[in-house]
């Protein structure tokens, strides 16, 4: 079970540029020395490189990295000024075409992190000129070309701007470059660009292309004369020594991430009202014309507004978030039911699974195809409601999983994107954005055949779910081909882990985690229409995708919840911290999926076809939601998407039994214990130096009642906002206390 690093630039340099080269010369010319400072195992050296103020972080053992704070033309008065509070060095730097503020920051606790702000006035109107990345890997002689290592990962699109890299020499050991481009905003506004695939590069020339302009061009605009703008704001954090596989790298990877998101200040949240939004959902699936349509004597649910046929995924991800609602509000709604009675429809006696769609399909469709993930997600979902008792679920799972294992080993278990299912022949293999076929695939199959096993006691389903995560092993940050399939690969893993007690399983989990949140958007776009939403912490639904979608939002954010449950004290910190994090911004973020709470113009005027339309009255979300400000909505309103309501409202929000309130965390409660009369326990599964917004919401025609809430062993609790309607407190996010009214 040894996996070696994932898929990196070659070892040795491999490719020169004009800017490398120029660095090397200026370098050999000659620095000139400004300033230094230290911290943990590292010295900084702070010069003027020809034109260019660099900071040289190098260590004893040789090898380090050359980060460029400012760059100018001309003349450039390098003036070192009395640094604020927290900083270890500011410069003033007065140039021809204006003057530039840089601060550095230092600290040294598990890493070594220095952080480089820059802030830049023109003199005058102008556009900047192009400026090569501002990062370079040095050898023990502080030369580039003799630099060997290789990058691991970098930005994706308009995702997280970073760049995960090692050093094979010794020399650097692991490193991260974060760019945190939500400070680039007013830049970004100011010049009319977007930061997409900045942060990258390659090997050893890496960091941030700052986007300029094309001078003339339709969206071109100049930096205005005497108008501060941030041009960077780059942190790097470090480590000694090269990870031995692909797990530890995921796992350094997440920890220098959760390092680097501690450094930046991360946007508010506002509380939702999932259980109102939830109610709402209901009355539309139920009434509405364009949710439902009638065949074979049954209701099933439109994929999207009044459009595309039904199909067996579509069904029973709202018949389980259905089955969801009915349990947390203490009585199963009749759609539920409803619903479920169709689902004989999609089953095939004769090949033994469900279909994607239903027997009378149009001829537009080819009714044996399928994609790889749509054979097993239904799957999932029956499985679920037959661990809660239901017999039809329980009878129509088992009647399909001899298929799904028959499909596993065909393709040993390596799934392509599209086939059929009456002989596997293959439509269509790999994607065109990385070559590779739907490479998640493999944990969801996991975390089904984990369902099984969990139903029926037979190990061979165990024995399946291993193999499947063991020929995952080796793809590294290439893994995540959609987003909620690679969350529940994690959980795949977590429980694995849980169940063979063989640590790879909870070290594998971390590689699923870290493709994860490789393409996370760990920033707030201001671009364009993204001004009207949020999107902080979202992750594009594909690899290759320029959206965040719903669906895939409020399905991690599920499957996140049972990995916190099942990761316990031993899952690591940095894990805990971003999938908390993950999961608070979903339950704000998911709010401006649905288009009453988007202005008319930030809508797309036309949908993908023949994705229906959008009905701003109806309660069901949009698809797609875009960091550069593009028109929401552009593939659809998802039906298929009516779960989230209900997915939010029952994980965010808990009913005590006698109380006029719902409680409502913004992470995660674990315990909910009545401990005597009005008088509770309750306890967060959040990081433990993280704060969380604990709610008491006042229910329908009844009145708050005074309430105290009380810390456990001296946790922090802050009385932060009350109305008629709502009691906020600020607490641990981790921490136990006893609420009392």
């Amino acid at each position: 079970m040894s996996g070696k690093i994932a898929k990196g630039e070659a070892h040795e340099v491999s490719e020169v540029s004009g800017p490398l080269l120029d660095f090397r010369g200026a370098l050999r010319a000659g620095a000139k020395r400004v300033a230094t400072f230290s911290f943990g195992n590292l010295s900084v050296e702070v010069s003027i490189v020809g034109s260019a103020l660099f900071a040289f972080a190098r260590r004893a053992e040789g090898g380090g990295l050359a980060l460029r704070a400012a760059t100018w033309s001309g003349e450039g008065d390098v003036q070192l000024v009395a640094p604020r509070e927290g900083e270890a060095a500011r410069f003033r730097i007065t140039a021809d075409a204006g003057d530039y503020l840089v601060a550095f920051s230092a600290a040294a606790d598990a890493f070594d992190l220095l952080r480089c702000k820059t802030h830049f006035t023109p003199a005058r109107s102008l556009y900047l000129p192009f400026v090569p990345r501002d990062l370079f890997v040095l050898d023990a002689r502080d030369d580039p070309l003799g630099a060997r290592g290789r990058v691991i990962a970098s930005q994706r699109g308009l995702n997280a701007g970073l760049v995960y890299f090692h050093s094979d020499d010794g020399g650097v050991g692991t490193a991260l470059y974060f760019q945190n481009l939500t400070a680039l905003n007013p830049y970004f506004a100011a010049t009319g660009t977007k930061p997409e695939d900045a942060v990258g590069g390659i090997w050893p020339e890496l960091g941030y292309l700052v986007p300029v302009p094309a001078e003339g061009g339709a969206a071109a605009e100049p930096l205005p004369p005497g108008r501060e703008v941030p041009l960077s704001d780059a942190i790097l954090v470090l480590r000694p020594g090269a990870p031995s596989d692909e797990r530890q790298s995921a796992r350094y990877f997440l920890q220098m991430l959760a390092a680097a998101y501690r450094e930046i200040e991360a946007p508010r949240t506002d509380f939702r009202d999932w259980p109102g939004r939830a109610e709402r959902t209901l009355r539309d699936l139920d009434r509405a014309p364009e949710a439902t349509v009638a065949h074979y004597g049954h209701r099933y649910v439109h994929p999207y507004t009044a459009a595309e046929y039904p199909d067996s995924m579509v069904q029973m991800s709202i018949i389980s978030a259905l089955c969801d609602w009915g349990k947390w509000s203490g009585e199963p709604h009749p759609l539920e039911a409803e619903f479920l009675a169709g689902m004989n429809r999609f089953y095939d006696r004769e090949l033994g699974t469900l279909r994607r769609y239903l027997p009378n399909v149009g001829a537009d469709k080819d009714a044996d195809a399928v994609d790889s993930w749509y054979l097993y997600h239904p799957l999932l979902n029956l499985a679920k409601l037959a661990l809660g008792g239901n017999p039809k679920a329980r009878a129509l799972f088992l009647d399909s999983i001899d298929f799904a294992i028959k499909v596993a080993h065909h393709f040993d278990y390596q799934w392509p994107i599209q086939f059929k299912v009456t002989d596997f022949s293959v439509i269509t293999a790999a994607a065109g954005a990385d070559g590779r076929g739907q490479t998640d695939v493999g944990g969801f199959y996991a975390m089904v055949m984990l369902r099984a096993f969990e139903l029926t006691d037979d190990k061979r389903y165990l024995d399946e779910a291993r193999a499947a995560i063991d020929a995952a092993i080796g793809l590294g940050f290439a893994l995540n081909y959609q987003a909620n399939l690679t969350a529940w690969g994690a959980v795949a893993c977590m429980r694995l882990w849980r169940i063979t007690n063989r640590k790879v399983y909870l070290e594998q989990s971390y590689v699923y985690l870290a493709s994860f949140f490789h393409n996370c958007e760990i920033w707030e776009s201001e671009i364009g229409l993204a001004v009207h939403y949020r999107n902080f912490m979202g992750v594009t639904c594909l690899q290759d995708a320029p959206y965040m979608a719903m669906y895939e939002c409020f399905e991690a954010f599920a499957a996140f919840d049972e990995y916190l449950a099942a990761g316990g004290p031993e899952l690591d910190p940095a894990a805990r911290l971003l999938v908390s994090e993950y999961c608070r911004y979903a339950l704000d973020r998911a709010w401006y999926y649905y288009p009453d709470a988007l202005p008319r113009d930030a809508i797309s005027s036309e949908q993908r076809a023949p994705n229906g339309h959008v009905d701003r009255a109806l309660n069901f979300p949009l698809e797609d939601l875009y960091p550069d400000g593009q028109p929401a909505g552009q593939v659809g309103q998802e039906v298929y998407g009516a779960g989230a309501a209900f997915v939010f409202a029952t994980r965010g929000f808990h009913r005590i039994e006698g109380a006029p309130f719902l409680l409502a965390a913004d992470h995660f409660i674990r315990v909910v214990e009545p401990v005597g009369e009005r008088r509770l326990v309750i306890q967060l599964d959040g990081e433990h130096d993280c704060f969380a917004r604990l709610s008491i919401v006042r229910q329908k025609r009844k009145r708050l009642p005074p309430v105290r809430l009380s810390p456990v062993r001296g946790a922090p609790c802050e009385h932060h906002a009350q109305n008629v309607d709502r009691i906020d407190f600020r607490v641990a996010a981790n921490a136990r206390y006893i609420l009392s009214w």
